[in-house]
């Protein structure tokens, strides 16, 4: 059976680069989400709403708006960007850049996921372990954290997908370098631009469904794996 999906190389790396886009987007965003859904669903404090609607603005913003205000701080003449290129790290128009588009946009996905699950805990079980001598860390990782899992792991899953699917964010700040930038999202609009590119477009779009259809189907595995150990234990 044949899997190439009639790709040629570059189409090739174009699915390479996705997952690799996604994989540490999601990466990126799993600590921080956890950290500010925990922060604002178990703490109240000067400016929470403040908080909120920045971490949320990427989710309601235009992703074009989002890469060009990243484009303005991370370009090679932005605050962030500038020392960053002199010290050999551009973000702009190159592979990092890709990355924070990608995981600014899913961001507030694991934002919204972690603290809705962390809601659900009850937190009078929080109270006890911490009335029994429990420090905060050990009653965040021996309660918090295992009662909260399967949202966690909805964020994690909604956090890869929409990195995957991220296209103007992409686009706007590290534009389509074959090999470095173009995902399958810039590599379908790409081809679209072509006049004899719909083949090709069919074949990405193809391949774009078939690696999201695989994340899903591997993070619901992982869901069934966590059930079973947690009814085990």
């Amino acid at each position: 059976m044949n899997f190439s999906l009639g790709l040629d190389a570059a189409g090739w790396s174009a699915v390479r680069l996705s997952l690799e886009v996604g994989f540490l987007a999601t990466l990126a965003v799993a600590p921080p989400g956890l950290a500010l859904g925990w922060l604002l669903a178990r703490k109240d404090f000067h400016g929470k709403a403040v908080v909120d609607a920045l971490v949320h603005l990427p989710l309601v913003c235009t992703p074009v708006v989002t890469g060009y205000l990243l484009l303005l701080l991370f370009g090679r003449h932005g605050p962030l960007g500038a020392p960053l290129t002199a010290w050999g790290f551009p973000v702009a128009f190159a592979f990092p850049g890709a990355v924070l588009a990608a995981a600014t946009v899913a961001l507030p996905l694991m934002v919204r996921s972690a603290r809705t699950a962390i809601d659900l805990v009850d937190p009078r079980l929080e109270q006890a372990a911490a009335t029994l001598g429990a420090a905060p860390w050990r009653v965040f990782l021996r309660i918090t954290l295992p009662l909260a899992w399967p949202g966690l792991l909805a964020g994690v899953v909604l956090s890869f997908a929409r990195a995957l699917g991220e296209f103007g964010a992409t686009i706007t700040l590290a534009g389509a370098i074959s090999g470095e930038t173009r995902t399958l999202p810039v590599a379908i609009h790409a081809a679209l631009q072509s006049p004899d590119g719909d083949a090709l477009a069919i074949r990405l779009t193809v391949a774009s469904l078939v690696v999201s259809m695989a994340a899903l189907l591997a993070a619901d595995a992982c869901d069934r794996h966590l059930r079973r150990r947690g009814g085990r234990s």
